[in-house]
């Protein structure tokens, strides 16, 4: 039987080993939420009115957020890689993950679907090193949220994008989102069951999917659109090409080390193995 001491030093080891738990916990915690208000911070600066996009928005958002590995860690954990996901494109093993949170009513989210998407998906997505997540993130009223379970309830019939693209068009937000129109844009996008697609607009599952997306958004300190996470690198507002492709490939960079180092951790054993053999 153990000893009174020996309980005691097991007990107070168990004690630390939890304390230091809890301690990293916080300071994750604790991280995610500075990082957070850094990027709705940074994003309510890039899409205020009258604001206008630049080329240092997204490397102040990089910068300003904590430097620890773990901050970012957490954030890349929000992509789902659902390979069933609806409102995704692209590999659900790619190395980089884009998240867009965006609001269809958004001017911004306008210019960056037709202007940067397009492009990203021709060079990133297509050779399968990009995978585009879409949040829904209405913050413009009644209509943003009616066209956000418009193109959710698309999307239950493969037709997320095309609707996405029909949305997003020029000159389409100014014709509103009321009911019609918005029928309109399923018929456009070829959503083919158009009683389905208005019942699921109106069902329950996509209102519990909109509030998923819009939770997360909040969570993670998003004010305003369109917000970006490439794999957990925060970019804020509708930056130019260039601004993304070279988050991409840093992010692509990273994870090719960090697949390298966990490969040669399982190899390692397999070698001292053979060798003692």
């Amino acid at each position: 039987m153990p000893s009174s001491a020996s309980r005691s030093s097991s007990s107070s080891s168990s004690s630390s080993s939890s304390s230091a738990s809890a301690r990293k916990r916080l300071l994750i915690s604790a991280g995610v939420a500075v990082a957070a208000v850094t990027l709705g911070i940074v994003s309510w600066r890039a899409t205020a009115p009258e604001a206008r996009p630049d080329r240092t928005s997204s490397s102040s958002a990089a910068a300003a957020a904590p430097k620890g590995s773990d901050v970012h860690a957490e954030l890349a954990r929000l992509a789902r890689r659902e390979a069933g996901d609806k409102l995704a494109l692209g590999r659900a093993d790619a190395p980089v993950v884009l998240i867009e949170y965006s609001d269809f009513k958004c001017g911004y989210c306008g210019k960056f679907a037709r202007d940067t998407e397009p492009e990203l998906v021709k060079k990133y997505v297509d050779d399968g090193t990009l995978r585009i997540e879409w949040r829904n993130f209405p913050i413009f009223g009644a209509d943003s949220e009616t066209a956000a379970k418009a193109a959710w309830a698309a999307g239950q019939q493969d037709r997320f994008a095309p609707f996405h693209a029909a949305a997003y068009a020029d000159g389409a937000k100014e014709k509103g989102f009321g009911r019609a129109r918005l029928l309109e844009l399923a018929r456009e996008a070829g959503v083919p069951d158009m009683e389905r697609f208005e019942k699921d607009m109106a069902g329950e599952a996509a209102t519990a999917a909109l509030r998923k997306d819009q939770e997360e958004g909040y969570r993670i300190g998003v004010t305003s659109t369109p917000s970006f996470l490439v794999n957990g690198q925060p970019i804020a507002g509708a930056q130019p090409l260039d601004a993304f492709a070279a988050a991409i490939a840093r992010a692509k960079a990273q994870a090719g080390v960090k697949a390298g180092a966990q490969d040669g951790a399982q190899d390692g054993p397999q070698a001292d193995g053979r060798a003692a053999r």
